[in-house]
């Protein structure tokens, strides 16, 4: 009897200092006071913009830094030569793939329809411009997000070939770790964030803007559920390897995922449990911590679904040549994303930012759900690094076939 209340005690301070529990307490007041208290709610406005205000002050050093970090590693690349290049097409033919699922789901099935007019913008002249031609030049001097994704290409690219590229390198993930902890405790304040973005929202538009939320979680869940065993299955299938066997043998590595929203948390077992299925040492060494940074299925398709779902929220109407863009620069921008929170935010704003078309204010709204559906990233973007290693594994003949198949 003695020994069951510390353990009481512990799963009541797990709660309580679990950041989503806080999340949805937050949105539940916000709920309430926008139904009830609506003239108050709206002015819960400056709340939610001032959390989307700290969060745009990390974008430039985290692309930058994700960026210049992911090219300069390909150093490592380079003693594998074949398997780096194949990796990395891989990676880029699955990721873009997903982005374009993600795209094709959110159009057909319009999540973040609400009427004809949707939320208003304020000021569509701040996000909208007059101009009918687009002009490359003049969008790349206007967008700092496009300027700093260059640079950190140029950079990563030149590091490569610098003789004491380690000793930069070390001193760049340095610096990334402490800028990625700075946006760890910003993310405490999430709750905040939330509050005021729905609050505001809910006091303003109604109740029947939760209806949308609901949407994206549902469409969000059933997408990647396809894209694992239709799109992930085949390709395995190819391979004539079982989707299914493949996730019953790392079930336990799964629920760890979900257990904490994070892909890394299982990526010691992943590794081990891929080479005692088959797979090369070497192969498995390279491809999936690679494909931690590169090769993220689950957040490319929850990226673009969120941006599409957004402008379907303002009623913001996307050309094609701008659907192509939102695509080019998720490409990008995602990779480098997966395991750290408040990351995919990062990669969300910068790239409405330079889309400019969009309000970055409609982050404060997404952010409601968008711990709730974390899990099914992170799951995603798992068992999409451990199906590269299998390919990359089978295509180049150092997959070692085992009698008895995973159970």
């Amino acid at each position: 009897m003695p020994e069951t209340l510390p353990k009481k005690e512990s799963l009541a301070f797990k709660v309580f200092t679990n950041l989503t529990f806080w999340v949805l307490i937050a949105i539940i007041c916000a709920i309430l006071l926008g139904h009830f208290e609506p003239e108050k709610a709206v002015k819960m406005e400056f709340i939610g913009k001032w959390f989307i205000n700290i969060i745009k002050v990390f974008i430039a050093p985290i692309i930058f830094l994700t960026i210049v970090l992911g090219i300069s590693g390909m150093g490592d690349l380079k003693k594998v030569g074949r398997i780096g290049v194949k990796s990395l097409v891989y990676f880029e033919i699955v990721t873009t793939f997903a982005l374009a699922i993600g795209v094709a789901v959110a159009m057909l099935i319009k999540p973040g329809k609400i009427d004809r007019s949707g939320l208003s913008v304020q000021d569509p002249s701040k996000y909208v411009s007059g101009k009918t031609d687009f002009d490359w030049l003049q969008f790349f001097a206007e967008n700092l997000t496009l300027q700093v994704l260059i640079a950190a290409i140029i950079v990563g690219i030149a590091l490569n070939y610098y003789r004491k590229r380690q000793q930069v390198v070390d001193v760049l993930y340095v610096c990334s770790k402490y800028v990625f902890l700075a946006l760890k405790l910003v993310m405490y304040l999430a709750p905040l964030g939330a509050f005021g973005g729905m609050a505001y929202t809910i006091g303003k538009f109604g109740l029947h803007t939760l209806l949308p939320l609901g949407k994206l979680m549902l469409t969000m869940y059933i997408t990647m559920g396809l894209f694992v065993f239709l799109i992930l299955g085949t390709i395995l299938r190819y391979y004539k390897v079982r989707i299914l066997d493949f996730l019953n043998y790392i079930k336990t590595e799964l629920l760890l995922v979900l257990g904490t929203s994070s892909s890394e948390s299982a990526l010691p077992n992943l590794m081990e449990k891929l080479e005692k299925m088959g797979c090369s040492k070497s192969v498995v060494g390279l491809v999936v911590p690679t494909g931690y940074s590169f090769n993220l299925d689950g957040t490319s398709i929850y990226l673009s679904m969120a941006v599409i779902f957004l402008a379907q929220l303002y009623d913001v109407h996307l050309t094609f040549g701008e659907i192509l863009t939102v695509i080019g620069l998720l490409m990008i921008t995602s990779k480098g994303a997966a395991g750290v929170t408040g990351s995919g935010f990062i990669v969300l704003a910068s790239t409405l930012t330079a889309i400019h078309k969009i309000p970055v204010e409609g982050l404060a709204f997404l952010l409601g759900v968008d711990k709730f559906m974390s899990e099914a990233r992170a799951i995603t973007n798992f068992i999409g690094n451990g199906v590269a290693a299998i390919v990359i594994s089978k295509n180049e003949g150092e997959f070692m076939e085992i009698e008895e198949e995973p159970a």
